[in-house]
């Protein structure tokens, strides 16, 4: 399924450049673009250029595309951070996933507290 077969999908929209997102990077598979509500002082989504809806779907369909938006989000938190960082994956209402479109959440920036 590509992102054109989306059209209601909130991440699909801005990866087409329907809907504004503050872009930091990008490649030809996936973009990064900063959280709205960050929860770190990097927060940025790294976000494949196809719609998948979670990331086991994702890495049965696609395994060099997932490669590519974890290799994008290491040189995202080299650039914006110290290259020291957290990637979350939320499948699932229950885990936190509210936009059905598989993406990562990139934390950096300096001390994350929580997970040991």
């Amino acid at each position: 399924m590509t992102s054109t077969d989306s059209p209601d999908c909130l991440f699909c929209k801005i990866v087409a450049g329907d809907i504004p997102a503050d872009v930091v990077a990008s490649s030809d598979t996936a973009i990064a673009f900063r959280d709205i509500a960050p929860k770190a002082p990097v927060h940025v989504l790294v976000v494949p250029r196809e719609h998948y809806p979670d990331v086991p779907a994702f890495a049965a369909s696609d395994p060099e595309g997932l490669a590519g938006v974890v290799a994008l989000a290491d040189g995202v938190a080299t650039e914006l951070g110290d290259g020291q960082y957290r990637l979350i994956f939320n499948t699932g209402p229950k885990a936190g996933q509210t936009v059905f479109h598989v993406h990562a959440h990139l934390l950096a920036g300096g001390e994350l507290p929580g997970f040991a």
